[in-house]
């Protein structure tokens, strides 16, 4: 969500494409989600997210984690997780199209830098600003590059439509 920028190929200077060999050592490691507590994104967020982004349910099929200091919006108690990162990049830079290729995309990213918080994240439900909210991971095996294809053709298809 920091960067902002439209493409995958202009990611910040502290996001790099890497081998699925050094991802997995980086992914696998419990230093990748910085903060006192780490959790997933409950299923009733993640088809929010596929509704959101213009996908069928069930599309995204691994656990989206995300970590920081505390677990809740410090207004209205909603869980902070994905849904409030996408929810607020849509708001921002980023195109249903894109977070697609993040969430469910063959290519792997690391951060070199864990920040303090994300920037620029409010709360899905009351927009309170989010601001312990540290790292967010996800990966997904279940989608080759024919399958991600379908999907990102489905949601500018449906963007058209509406």
């Amino acid at each position: 969500m920091t960067a902002n920028h439209e493409s995958e190929e202009s990611q910040s200077l502290t996001t790099f494409a890497v081998s699925e060999e050094v991802f997995r050592q980086v992914y696998d490691s419990p230093a990748s989600l910085p903060g006192k507590e780490k959790w997933v994104t409950s299923d009733e967020d993640v088809r929010e997210i596929e509704c959101l982004l213009g996908m069928d349910p069930k599309t995204i099929g691994a656990p989206l984690w995300v970590s920081g200091d505390t677990r809740c919006c410090p207004n209205c108690g909603r869980e902070t997780n994905w849904l409030d990162i996408v929810g607020s990049a849509l708001t921002q830079v980023h195109s249903k199209e894109m977070l697609a290729k993040v969430i469910l995309g063959t290519r792997k990213y690391i951060n070199v830098e864990a920040p303090r918080a994300i920037a620029d994240l409010a709360c899905y439900q009351c927009q309170t600003p989010i601001i312990d909210l540290r790292s967010f991971k996800c990966h997904n095996w279940a989608y080759a590059i024919g399958d991600l294809r379908k999907v990102l053709e489905q949601i500018r298809r449906r963007e058209q439509a509406s």
